[in-house]
């Protein structure tokens, strides 16, 4: 292989570094170079809502990779650094130094980014905060420091749910805001939605449902919210967790394919044959599901990453990963096999009030499965959505009956 060639991958979150790494297992020779604008050595960001900010020092920070691992690989890493400008005539890359690199191939890695709702005030808003990398940790937990007490989450999503019960566990009044009439209104099984409402509730949160912030009022040293519904509430501190945008600063400069996300083949490649794009920021053909997705998981990232360098290296193999999260509340763990979007009825086997699960089909075909405490429900639904398989429901709601593959399929057939 030519050792000439020059990889650039903007990027350096789960999917731009295991891009890098699958490259070298693949056999690539050539340069690989990895540009991020966050200084810090590449590192894990679950954790980030999770468990880094109820702990003081550094032991949330999680490297992808140690920084000797780069140096073995030959993969060179330009970190606090910004792709300013980007030309595919040229197949060059401009940093914010003045640096121009030449590719061959190009990575986007550009993940998402957190949006601010336009509310009333929220340009003079104290200790506001999103929960997307780790400067917004330590910023929060030096905030926390200065004596913040009453913390305000607008947004009743994962991110949302996570940051307030990590709050939670340090002992700080935490209110969530949630404008629609459920917690996690995505997710359509109200009994998930109703267990976490309590589960939170019981912790001492305050949820405040139907509720849309529509103002932040500070007058001396209160900080106000206000909701459309004319309430009024104090905090010390706001943190945004109402959803992302696609970064497509480098997609636009190209004139790449978009499609809420930038347009990918099954092979990750955009819509220019030298340059492909991974994880947060692209939207591809799911054939599992028979539709064009966009997901926001490590998991998408990681395995779209092998593919791509699979197809820079001449060993094409098609993406087709089932997309698999997990959330961590309090003692519950939240593992989730596959996508609800097609799904048309669900059943809920509940082996006790902590343990159970949800599976969510189309007609009889399994198509996801949320389990709550209940690791074998995802093992085992991850088995059948992955075999295509139409179930038996009344086995499955059955707490007699097995719960493995062979015991749930109907007759034993597979849709293959």
């Amino acid at each position: 292989m030519d050792n000439n060639k020059c990889c650039v991958i903007i990027g350096g979150s789960h999917g731009g570094v295991n891009v890098a790494f699958s490259l070298r297992k693949e056999g690539w020779e050539g340069k690989i170079v990895i540009v991020d604008k966050d200084p810090n050595l590449p590192y894990q960001r679950p954790p980030l809502s999770k468990t880094y900010l109820t702990v003081k020092d550094e032991s949330g920070y999680i490297p992808l990779k140690g920084e000797q691992a780069y140096t073995n690989e030959g993969i060179e890493l330009l970190l606090g650094q910004e792709v300013t400008k980007v030309d595919k005539k040229t197949q060059s890359v401009e940093l914010n130094d003045g640096t121009v690199i030449s590719y061959d191939f190009l990575v986007l890695a550009t993940g998402a980014s957190p949006i601010i709702p336009p509310i009333k005030g929220i340009d003079k808003a104290r200790n506001l905060f999103v929960m997307r990398n780790i400067q917004d940790v330590k910023g929060i937990q030096a905030a926390l420091e200065g004596g913040v007490q009453k913390v305000a989450i607008v947004g009743g999503g994962y991110i949302g749910l996570e940051t307030a019960a990590s709050l939670r566990k340090l002992g700080l009044e935490v209110i969530v805001f949630e404008r629609e009439q459920q917690l996690l209104p995505k997710v359509n099984a109200n009994t998930l939605s109703e267990f976490l409402l309590e589960l939170h509730q019981n912790n001492g949160v305050q949820i405040e449902l139907q509720s849309s912030v529509s103002e932040i009022k500070n007058e001396g040293q209160t900080q106000t919210i206000i909701t459309a519904e004319g309430k009024a509430f104090e905090c010390d501190m706001i943190i945004m967790g109402v959803g992302v945008f696609v970064n497509q600063t480098i997609s636009n400069q190209l004139g790449l394919e978009y499609n809420n996300g930038i347009s990918v083949d099954k092979f990750c490649k955009t819509s220019e044959d030298t340059i492909y794009a991974v994880g947060d920021c692209n939207t591809h053909y799911s054939a599992i599901y028979d539709q064009s997705i966009r997901l926001e998981s490590v998991q998408n990232a990681v395995d779209q990453a092998k593919i791509v360098a699979k197809s820079i290296t001449g060993t094409s193999e098609e993406y087709n990963s089932l997309p698999w999260f997990w959330s961590d509340q309090y003692d519950v763990k939240l593992q989730i096999a596959g996508l609800t979007i097609d799904a048309d009825n669900h059943i809920i086997r509940k082996e006790d009030e902590k343990k159970w699960s949800i599976w969510f089909f189309k007609g009889d075909q399994i198509r996801s499965v949320y389990a709550i405490n209940n690791a074998k429900a995802y093992v085992v639904g991850m088995k059948l959505i992955q075999q295509n398989a139409k179930l038996d429901k009344e086995k499955l709601v059955d707490l007699n009956e097995k719960l493995s593959p062979k015991t749930l399929l109907i007759q034993n057939e597979i849709n293959v």
